[in-house]
């Protein structure tokens, strides 16, 4: 189908919720879930809700801020906690479903305290093919996929999000801190923090998608193959950081950064 008319599609589907919240984690597909939302129902039909937790870095929960605000809608950031759950914590292959469960949940308590019976989140059209067991909360919680039912690809979201004049349109796909530790190993606050130290202090040498995957005392670091010159030619203060973080071994992956290695 056209993109035109996928994206004609993705207003008929918005403009049958009537209210809606947006689950919006600032990145481009949500950003443009929530600026069509926002264009088709206007703003007193459109709620967006920022989870907070820390398996979220706090700066990309500004930044989702920040790009809500600048879109218009209402924001609400709503403390989600999944370190309170065992089932999370104890970190096997169906992790995400839990972690999407808590987050629903916490959208269902805000809509009907608001009256908002339709919650929403970005899943696009090439999640479909993926393994992400978050999306059976949604089947199971009665949440729309907007962009998924349109049949709108990551490429075609970022194509319409540049026309729209969204500064999300070529921001790099990003998961949750979690997705850096191994299934079976326990995920608490301070494995979280160690992590999420480590990439903030990479992202500041001017590196733009980082991942620092986490093995024991050992971090291993994807960046952009791009990019990869930016860590070796930083790597004694890369190297020093990351052992006063508490990490004892350093290591580059060669190969770049690539979605899904950490449990590959």
């Amino acid at each position: 189908m056209d993109i035109g008319l996928k994206y004609e599609k993705l207003k008929e589907i918005i403009g049958g919720l009537g209210k809606v919240i947006v689950a919006c984690s600032g990145g481009a597909d949500s950003t443009f879930l929530l600026k069509a939302s926002f264009d088709v129902l206007g703003r007193e039909n459109v709620l967006a809700v920022i989870a907070s937790s820390p398996i979220y870095q706090d700066e990309d929960i500004r930044s989702a801020e920040r790009t809500v605000r600048a879109i218009g809608p209402e924001c609400v950031i709503a403390e989600t906690s999944q370190l309170n759950d065992n089932k999370f914590v104890k970190n096997q292959i169906d992790r995400c479903y839990y972690c999407k469960k808590i987050i629903i949940d916490k959208l269902i308590t805000i809509g009907k305290k608001r009256g908002i019976n339709n919650i929403t989140e970005g899943s696009n059209y090439d999640d479909i093919s993926d393994f992400r067991p978050g999306n059976r909360a949604c089947r199971e919680k009665g949440v729309a996929s907007p962009l998924q039912a349109a049949g709108l690809t990551k490429k075609e979201i970022r194509e319409l999000s540049r026309a729209l004049g969204l500064h999300t349109a070529d921001r790099p796909s990003d998961t949750c801190l979690a997705t850096r530790i191994p299934h079976g190993t326990p995920i608490d606050r301070a494995l979280l923090e160690k992590v999420g130290r480590s990439e903030r202090f990479i992202k500041e040498l001017g590196v733009r998608q980082v991942r620092v995957r986490c093995h024991g005392n050992i971090a291993r670091i994807e960046v952009a193959r791009d990019e990869l010159e930016k860590i070796l030619g930083n790597r004694d203060n890369v190297a020093g950081a990351l052992r006063e973080y508490g990490f004892m071994y350093i290591a580059l992956d060669i190969e770049g950064y690539r979605s899904g290695s950490m449990n590959a």
